[in-house]
């Protein structure tokens, strides 16, 4: 009874201090309702397990882990798909509630972003795993993962699926060029030999014609390619994808920073289709946040620490100057050009590269069995903002969280351990999300490539006392795209999102406090 009391209390200062900024319109679990979903009545005579989830997506994969999991375990599960509305007040409520007012079975685990797990942390929602396969471990899962679902300097939940961001590029204009810059060095090795063949032969006179001329290349008699014609991307009859030694070459002229994209866009020569040579939408910090996540540093490593809040710095007002010139580089319509729209100019092949999330992949794997997508792509890290200023994006870990209410733990565990573990494999192929787990092979080896975005990213912090930071540093960035001084729109927001910080952490238990009283603490 204590425990739902300190639960209920915690719950009524979410509602009050913590309202405008946890549970603002911007969190999609939080998002206004557009109707009610009917609840699934269950009993927990037959000593089943109950799952919560929010996204339908999961629905074919997780019945076929509930399936395979009776089967071995003689446990049912019963998955419950419920809307992501207020996901986790749905879940407090029906778990501080005693029959008859409980009119479901409460949800032994459940499935959610790692930025809500330290609110169910604090509220009793999220119990620290036993890992009974022991699988939770960074032999099987990236940094990023566990960092994700740690509160506290306790794993509560384990690692599922994540999303982050990425460079996505047109693999099939890339490659034309890397051919033809390997026909120019040819061609240009060829000339040199040539002129070699000269002077040996006793013609120096030919051969410093040749060389005057400037064209080493005829010297070969069938070539005069240079470099606006390496830089030309016209869609050849072969594909060019399937050559080794094409992507050899390719692999070394991906942009590795928005310099090099400002370089490349001032040398290609492009396709009639192409419109721009790269995009992103400037609009969602989620793909912004690359410019600036490698100088800032909000709740530590495990996102929980409110006492760590560090995003003034002269690395992150320069990251955003450069992130300011970009709008005078490239032509981006905030208004049109958003996430889908991009990503749909992408697919039609009106654009070279872009800022992605892996969700591209299967809209482009799906256009591609439509006969949509006519092309190849490809998968890189975010290029660097610039040879001093490292890039890093932002993450989200979705996991499954055990509910400390649950009367069955140890089975909860168990099934947690078999659904983010025991067919990984088949996540993508069932849902189009892609597993945590490193052990996971994919047959298009451009979604593997993902997982190096993902290990270096930072994960979104989960600190409470911060939840309206997001959509603060989202109207910053705008206010430095329309032209506002990054120095002073950055100090600020600081000073703005500290003192809230400040005001709120003192109603909140810290670290030590919190581990040492285990959760006795009553609001």
């Amino acid at each position: 009874m204590l425990k739902r009391w300190i639960c209920a209390g915690i719950v009524l200062l979410f509602a009050g201090a913590l309202w405008y900024t946890a549970f603002t319109a911007d969190d999609p679990e939080y998002a206004p309702s557009s109707g009610e979903e009917e609840a699934a009545v269950n009993t927990y005579s037959d000593g089943s397990l109950t799952l919560w989830y929010s996204d339908d997506t999961l629905t074919e994969y997780l019945s076929s882990v509930a399936l395979s999991f009776q089967q071995d375990q003689g446990i049912k599960v019963n998955i419950v798909l419920k809307d992501g509305v207020r996901f986790l007040e749905a879940i407090n409520s029906c778990s501080v509630s005693t029959p008859p007012e409980r009119d479901e079975a409460l949800p032994d685990l459940y499935i959610t972003s790692h930025d809500n797990l330290l609110r169910a942390y604090l509220a009793g929602l999220a119990s620290p795993i036993t890992d009974p396969s022991g699988v939770v471990v960074p032999e099987m899962y990236p940094q990023t993962a566990l960092d994700a679902i740690t509160c506290y300097d306790h794993y509560v939940a384990y690692p599922f699926y994540y999303e982050t961001n990425f460079l996505l590029y047109n693999k099939t204009y890339m490659a034309s060029i890397a051919q033809n810059k390997i026909e120019a060095d040819a061609d240009m090795i060829e000339g040199e030999e040539a002129i070699q063949e000269l002077l040996e032969n006793g013609e120096p006179e030919e051969a410093a014609a040749e060389i005057e001329a400037g064209d080493v290349e005829d010297a070969a008699g069938d070539s005069d390619t240079g470099e606006e014609d390496m830089m030309s991307d016209p869609m050849g009859e072969e594909d060019a994808t399937a050559d080794p030694e094409v992507l050899e070459k390719l692999a070394t002229m991906i942009p590795s920073s928005l310099e090099d994209i400002k370089t490349f866009a001032n040398n290609y020569d492009a396709p009639e289709a192409v419109e721009s040579v790269f995009k992103w939408d400037v609009s969602d910090i989620f793909y912004n946040y690359f410019f600036v996540g490698n100088y800032m540093d909000v709740g530590g490593p495990h996102g929980d620490n409110a006492a760590v809040f560090n995003i003034y710095n002269s690395q992150a007002v320069e990251s955003l100057r450069e992130y300011q010139e970009m709008n005078r580089f490239f032509s981006i319509d905030t208004k049109v050009d958003n996430y889908d729209r991009i990503l749909q100019d992408f697919i039609d092949g009106k654009m070279v590269f872009t800022v992605a999330t892996t969700d591209a992949i299967r809209r482009i794997h799906e256009a591609q069995k439509a006969g949509e997508f006519d092309f190849e792509y490809g998968v890189s890290t975010l290029p660097d903002v610039s040879s001093l200023l490292k890039a890093r994006g932002l993450s989200v870990t979705n996991a499954v969280a055990v509910n400390g209410y649950s009367e069955h733990k140890a089975d909860a565990n168990r099934l947690a351990t078999y659904i983010v573990n025991y067919k990984a494999s088949d996540l993508y192929m069932k849902s189009g999300k892609v597993s945590c787990s490193k052990g996971v092979e994919y047959e298009d080896a451009e979604i593997s490539n993902v997982m190096d975005e993902y290990e270096k990213s930072v994960p979104l912090p989960k600190m409470v006392e911060a939840a309206n930071y997001w959509v603060q540093l989202e109207i910053a960035f705008t206010k430095v795209w329309n032209g506002a001084d990054p120095d002073e729109t950055l100090r600020e927001l600081s000073d703005t999102i500290g003192a809230q910080i400040e005001q709120i952490r003192a109603n909140l238990p810290t670290q030590e406090s919190f581990n040492a009283g285990a959760g006795n603490f009553v609001y």
